[in-house]
């Protein structure tokens, strides 16, 4: 009877330790394990079984982890102080290196981030890093992609999301761009001059060819203000004059024809 209890309690540890052996891995993690201290595999999602204490198993996510780095003072390649913000995003490529080759990938990214950003975006003006956000973004991926690849990761994108001016420089900026308005509108208003005055030519050579033309179009404007509203319009003698002699011609060249 000794032996039957002292059996029925070994089955009954041993069940619960298969038991308290299992582990499960979502789709999106997989298992870094270790077998005495030394590297056995990565598994992958499901169930599976860790013989504790002689195997031990870390969890690894590979999912794109989005990553905040924080503001910070960044001088430019002309000497302007900014605040600049930006996200990255990563993955978790090589789970073996991400437990192994470093401690905290997540603080070891975030470190090298920020500095590669200080770093970088000094390298180019202010007016640079405005107009040319994409390239410097594209930039600074590469470099924090080159500095985590060891560690297993890899960097899919880098975006600077935020860039705050000083006080003096926005009222700057604000004063040329307002000056540059200014001078298209300027540069629009010229254009528009030159434009009238070439057909103001072109109208004034074409009427000296035909005096006639004139009068046709100030007895034109005449009828255009009569229309408008009721008005007294008086007429010169010079210009009635000027009338009869351009009904006259127009009689004669409709005679001749």
């Amino acid at each position: 009877m000794n032996w039957i209890y002292i059996l029925e309690i070994l089955g009954a540890t041993a069940t619960l330790y298969v038991v308290g052996s299992l582990r499960v891995l979502k789709q999106y993690e997989r298992g870094v394990v270790f077998l005495l201290g030394k590297f056995e595999g990565a598994r992958g999602p499901g169930l599976t079984l860790i013989f504790r204490p002689i195997q031990q198993m870390v969890r690894v996510s590979l999912r794109t982890v989005t990553m905040q780095i924080p503001s910070q003072k960044i001088i430019t390649k002309d000497n302007v102080s900014i605040d600049i913000a930006a996200v990255a995003y990563y993955h978790i490529s090589d789970p073996e290196k991400a437990v192994i080759a470093i401690e905290n990938v997540y603080d070891a990214i975030n470190q090298i981030s920020q500095t590669t950003v200080r770093n970088v975006v000094g390298r180019f003006s202010l007016d640079q890093l405005l107009s040319d956000t994409a390239s410097i973004n594209e930039q600074i991926k590469n470099v924090i992609d080159l500095h985590t690849e060891p560690w297993g990761t890899q960097v899919t994108a880098v975006e600077i999301k935020d860039i705050i001016l000083p006080d003096n420089m926005q009222r700057a900026m604000a004063k040329e761009a307002e000056a540059e308005r200014e001078r298209r509108a300027k540069i629009v208003a010229a254009e528009g001059e030159y434009q009238a005055s070439v057909k103001l030519g072109e109208a004034a050579d074409i009427i000296t060819q035909h005096p006639v033309a004139l009068q046709l179009r100030t007895l034109q404007t005449m009828a255009e203000i009569s229309v408008e509203r009721n008005s007294t319009i008086i007429f010169p003698a010079q210009f009635m004059t000027t009338v009869q002699e351009a009904i006259a011609l127009m009689s004669k060249d409709s005679s001749s024809k």
